[in-house]
């Protein structure tokens, strides 16, 4: 099911359109100036979205309040009024370590590679990979995972 979402060919695909993917990138770059998440990397599919984030606040708020203003920008773009633009659900994962954290980091941002969408991470415009610079890791420099692992310096 997962290789299906990612190859981003089923379901809505609003977020194939650049204006409506910006709206959601723009949602997720705004919670992190607001002091919601430390933001370390996203990627915003055609028809989904990846992130990887260190919660200041309830995620339920944080993904309601991504949800919620891309939804309302993006429908009022797309000229709809009063229907769902998200699923309900979403998937949370705790990062229980370095390692871990280094292979979810690598899947959010190889995930448009995957799908056949661009050749390289730093081709996909909605995602971390494309804003990054070559030697920095936004978001983890001297952190810890949320199971306080540290981030191993070869991973910044």
């Amino acid at each position: 099911m997962d290789a299906e979402l990612d190859k981003g060919a089923t379901g809505p695909l609003w977020l194939r359109d650049p204006i409506i993917a910006s709206y959601v990138e723009d949602a997720i770059i705004r919670g992190e100036e607001l002091k919601q998440y430390e933001l370390d990397s996203y990627a915003v599919m055609p028809n989904h979205v990846h992130a990887l984030l260190w919660p200041w606040i309830a995620m339920e708020r944080i993904t309601g309040g991504i949800k919620g203003v891309s939804a309302r920008d993006a429908n009022a773009a797309l000229g709809r009024t009063g229907q769902h633009f998200w699923e309900d659900e979403s998937f949370d994962h705790w990062v229980r370590n370095g390692v871990e954290l280094r292979r979810i980091r690598i899947y959010i941002e190889r995930n448009p590679v995957t799908a056949g969408l661009v050749k390289k991470p730093e081709d996909w415009p909605w995602s971390s990979a494309s804003k990054r610079s070559d030697t920095a890791t936004p978001g983890c420099a001297g952190k810890t995972t949320q199971a306080g692992v540290p981030v191993p310096p070869e991973e910044h």
